[in-house]
């Protein structure tokens, strides 16, 4: 198979939205139309630093998505990716679409002169660190979450 990538356009609204639910459902995340509505603007607002990336498979359907963004990094006075949010439909998995948007996201951070790119995942997410493991280095930071009460 073939997998080619594209920007997110109106038409693919369906699919992008399947996939970003499927993306939620594996994270056992409520997602609510208002967030798919706020995300899918940040999207398409060109003067936001916040890029979506589909892969398409040979007959033009959606088969993954990726989420990345420009985030500043103070200590270096510059800002670096942050990849927010990367799936594939779990019957597409091994079919290139990671390595193919990974391909793409290496490009899109020469382009925006981002010296790396950054991301996190749930440390039982096996199959992807395997991935992530093969495709980039791991870091020794530990993440934490503050929720304001």
């Amino acid at each position: 198979m073939t997998v080619t990538l594209k920007t997110p356009s109106d038409a693919d609204r369906p699919d992008w939205e399947r996939l970003y639910r499927g993306y939620a459902e594996f994270y056992g995340m409520p997602m609510a139309d208002e967030t798919l509505d706020t995300v899918w603007s940040w999207i398409q607002d060109t003067t936001m630093e916040f890029y979506g990336l589909l892969a398409c498979s040979d007959d033009g359907s959606a088969i993954g998505l990726m989420h990345f963004r420009a985030m500043p990094s103070p200590l270096r006075g510059a800002k670096v990716g942050f990849l927010d949010d990367l799936y594939v439909d779990p019957s597409q998995r091994g079919s290139g679409a990671v390595d193919a948007m990974f391909d793409a996201l290496k490009t899109e951070a020469k382009q925006h002169g981002w010296p790396f790119v950054r991301w996190i995942t749930k440390d039982d997410n096996y199959r992807a660190r395997a991935v992530y493991d093969r495709l980039a280095t791991r870091t020794d930071w530990i993440t934490y979450q503050l929720t304001p009460n």
